[in-house]
């Protein structure tokens, strides 16, 4: 942030996990004023460092070496630099004399610039964070004090310091260096589900016929269309499974049918159309919706449909993935260009590299800062990028999705979910939340209050890949046991989003979800799920077993599932040979070549 006021300026620099803020100023002293006066507990006037504490917090003023203070006596204190132009304020975790002291090390540090780099290998996400320092004082050094957030310190692969923070997402812990590195297990997923999920493939072809004899209608908003993309590109995973290809082909034509007239534009064409911002340097699609236009809300929700749904034909048609590659790839540039060096699109526009998860607003007009609503939707966009990579050979899109899925699902995992029970307060009522923003955490939603709506929102769509929201399936049980004391329906599932409640508690107790799909076959459902997926997905989970998450691979493209201590490995080879995939546990499983071997 930078300030100017006739001949005088500031530069204040600040960011995530940094306890200090970095200012340099010219054509004046840095002054400081509070709202009442604070107590010194180290150093003077004479000192050029001061520990003060007000309203409970500690802070070190970091002035340079051989400055002094003036009006100590008076709520604004000037810092007499000497000339020097510039100045440090941390926060510190408490007020020892040896915690100010060791700060005082790096406070002349400022950090000019950050990078993420990371690395899918081994069944592993390797991240590593690195701080580009500027000393302007003392013996030259290139580390600074930095604090994590729970989504890092719980993998980090660096030592901590015992020094720590509380946050609006729990409690961080501090580090001293010029990086770290984290290593997050992956979370695999395939394209489609097994046929062992095909409990009565007759009820399934009567679900999939069904689907199939639909009038899908005109095109609608990025959102809606999105939605219907999405839907259909489950369905024809669904009807693979169930060995219907007529049927898997039906879905699969509609698809593209879509796809292509949104992406053929004309003179005067203004609807199904995408066209580029050069200003913001977006792609906007039209009919916009619900932001996505002037302040370029929510990309990744729509788009990510999109992108799934084209690597579902690129995974069955190359041909078509070679004719419409570029514009699907467009899509994935907008949202979260892999190339930092991309002249269109910014460097992963929605993906906060450091808070490990996405925001949604496009301009953060907000004075609790920037929000995201829908974990799930931004999940099914990093699946889409997956899938797509994988099916047309494009190894950095590939990997930059599998990142980005990973690095979010932890996030989902602890700010949305806390399915360790560590970062809400203690004093909060609700098991997980609607809304995370900057400053806050909120229990709702932009368009409804009702507990299926603030739930739900965070697990549409449904899809093979939400098989990571049953990593915990303790805490699966007791969200689902929160929302069903306070739902108006209760345990009847066939109203409300119901549809949704039931599948994501089949990730804990899948025999209850089955049991319900047999009594209510016609449930009432939520826009964007299907009898057939609703079926499939609980099944598969009834007969194979809940998520066996702390197995991952070294191919992104499975599933491990337990039921009675027995596992299942599922593998999805998108090769035309033979793919031998080693597990975490020790076994090996020879996946066949372009389909799903199961073992």
């Amino acid at each position: 942030a930078s300030f100017v006021s006739g001949a005088a300026s500031l530069r204040a620099s600040f960011g995530h996990g940094s306890p200090f803020v970095y200012c340099l100023y010219g054509g004046g002293n840095p002054a400081i004023t509070f709202p009442k006066k604070p107590i010194v507990w180290s150093g003077d006037a004479q000192s050029p460092v001061l520990g003060v504490t007000i309203n409970n917090h500690h802070y070190g003023l970091f002035g340079p070496a051989g400055s002094t203070w003036k009006g100590m006596d008076n709520l604004t204190w000037i810092n007499d630099s000497k000339g020097r132009a510039y100045f440090s304020v941390a926060l510190l975790p408490d007020n020892r004399p040896e915690t100010l002291a060791l700060f005082k090390r790096y406070a002349y540090n400022h950090v000019v610039d950050t990078r993420l780099e990371f690395q899918v290998t081994g069944g592993f996400v390797k991240a590593s964070y690195t701080f580009s320092i500027k000393s302007h004082e003392g013996a030259e050094s290139k580390n600074t004090v930095f604090a994590l957030y729970p989504h890092q310190w719980r993998y980090a692969t660096v030592p901590l310091t015992e020094m720590t923070y509380g946050s609006v997402r729990g409690l961080m812990k501090a580090g001293i260096g010029s990086g770290f590195e984290t290593q997050i297990p992956i979370q695999g997923v395939l394209p489609l589900l097994p046929a062992q999920g095909i409990q009565d493939r007759e009820r399934m072809l009567g679900y999939l016929k069904e689907e199939a004899a639909k009038k899908t209608g005109g095109f609608g908003d990025t959102y809606w269309e999105g939605k219907l993309l999405g839907r259909l590109a489950t369905l024809s995973g669904v009807a693979e499974a169930a060995g219907a290809p007529d049927l898997r082909n039906v879905f699969v034509s509609e698809i593209k049918r879509r796809i292509e007239n949104w992406f053929s534009a004309a003179p005067g064409k203004e609807q199904a159309v995408f066209y580029y911002n050069g200003v913001w340097g977006a792609l906007v699609g039209s009919r916009p919706s619900y932001g996505s236009d002037r302040p370029l809300n929510d990309h990744h929700f729509h788009y990510g449909y999109f992108i799934r749904a084209a690597a579902e034909v690129a995974r069955l048609d190359p041909a078509w993935a070679r004719s419409w590659g570029p514009m699907v790839r467009l899509l994935i540039r907008d949202i979260a260009s892999p190339e930092r060096g991309d002249s269109m699109f910014p460097y992963l526009r929605c993906f906060d590299k450091y808070a490990g998860h996405s925001w949604a607003s496009g301009d953060a007009n907000f004075a609790d800062g920037n929000n995201q609503e829908s974990s799930s939707e931004s999940m099914n966009a990093w699946y889409g990028m997956m899938l797509w990579g994988e099916a047309t050979g494009d190894k950095l899109v590939r990997d930059t999705g599998i990142g980005l899925f990973n690095m979010e699902r932890t996030a989902v995992e602890e700010y949305w979910f806390d399915v360790h029970g560590q970062n809400f307060p203690k004093d909060f009522p609700n098991v997980a939340l609607g809304m995370i923003w900057g400053g806050k955490g909120a229990f709702g939603t932009w368009f409804s209050g009702d507990i299926d709506c603030i739930h739900g929102i965070n697990w549409l769509p449904f899809t093979p890949a939400s098989i990571y929201m049953g990593r915990h399936p303790d805490y699966v049980r007791k969200n689902h046991d929160r929302i069903v004391e306070r739902r108006k329906g209760g345990r009847d599932y066939n109203n409300g989003w119901g549809d949704l409640v039931i599948m994501f508690y089949a990730l804990s107790d899948p025999a209850a979800a089955a049991a319900f799909i047999d009594s209510t076959p016609n449930c009432k459902l939520e826009g964007g799920n299907t009898h057939a997926f609703m079926y499939h997905w609980i099944y598969t989970l009834n007969n194979l077993g809940r998520n066996a998450g702390s197995v991952t691979a070294d191919y992104p493209f499975f599933n491990v599932y337990v039921k009675d201590g027995k596992k299942t490995y599922a593998v999805y080879n998108y090769g035309a040979s033979p793919l031998t995939v080693n597990f975490s546990d020790g076994m090996k499983v020879t996946a066949g070549p372009n389909g799903l071997t199961v073992k």
